[in-house]
């Protein structure tokens, strides 16, 4: 894999590269569900165009805490569109039948979203609503923004009698600004939700794992990881903090 870095830690491997490059070099029908927040590439906060680094698109200038930039955000919305059938198509070539897929998204890109797991293969079952609570900063004259939604499916039948779990339809989880490291990272309590659809010991891959928050759900609940992101930045942060994630779970063990 040229230009692809890889960290490993017991059951955990991250690769540092473009995420359509590495996972076609991954094995067939090995993996057991895909977990991942994908760039929305949206307008974002702001009316500019997708042109704009995702900064001036989701973070005010008065925000204290700066995130280093991230990548994929500025396609317009053919160009997302068939970018995300292809990694999809992917994923759905590595994972299982019967692999659960749940991938987030705004209320912009979430028609592109439900159709794009379908043209890559899965099945589309539903939509989870994540209320981000009061806490988003209200609109004037408007509904606030309060909302992102995971769309999820399956490849073919799901698991079902084989791990026979009932999970919540909708989450409402805040957003702590001093638990994140992403600019648009996901609670782990989200995450851990999520990955409750995964039956024991099925590895979990995310190809835009961010800092990591996918991981370190799957970590605690003893699913094998494989985590994929461009940026450098955001994949030292991702290995430093899994690292730690699975070392601790050792200890917890």
């Amino acid at each position: 894999m040229t230009d692809i870095k890889r960290f490993a830690v017991g059951n955990v491997v991250l690769y540092q590269g473009d995420s359509l490059a590495i996972l076609e070099k991954l094995q067939s029908n090995s993996l057991g569900a895909v977990i991942t927040d994908p760039p929305y590439a949206s307008s974002g906060t702001s009316s500019l165009t997708n042109a704009q680094v995702p900064s001036k698109k989701y973070q005010n200038n008065d925000v204290k805490n700066k995130f280093p930039e991230f990548m994929g955000e500025n396609r317009d919305q053919r160009s997302f569109a068939f970018w995300a059938s292809l990694w999809v198509s992917q994923c759905y070539r590595l994972v299982k039948t019967g692999s659960p897929i749940c991938v987030f998204s705004d209320w912009r890109q979430l028609p592109a979203t439900t159709d794009y797991i379908q043209a890559g293969g899965f099945s589309f079952n539903g939509i989870i609503p994540w209320d981000k609570t009061e806490s988003v900063r209200p609109a004037k004259g408007k509904f606030r923004c309060q909302a992102e939604y995971i769309a999820w499916g399956f490849k073919g039948k799901c698991y079902g009698d084989r791990h026979p779990v009932y999970l919540k339809g909708a989450l409402r989880e805040r957003v702590n600004p001093r638990e994140k490291l992403h600019m648009t990272g996901k609670p782990v309590a989200v995450m851990d939700h999520l990955v409750q659809v995964v039956p024991p010991g099925e590895t979990i891959i995310d190809p835009f794992m961010g800092s990591g928050s996918t991981g370190v759900a799957a970590i605690k609940a003893g699913h094998p990881f494989i985590g994929i992101e461009a940026s450098p930045e955001y994949f030292e942060i991702a290995k430093k903090r899994l690292r730690a994630t699975y070392r601790d779970s050792i200890r917890k063990a």
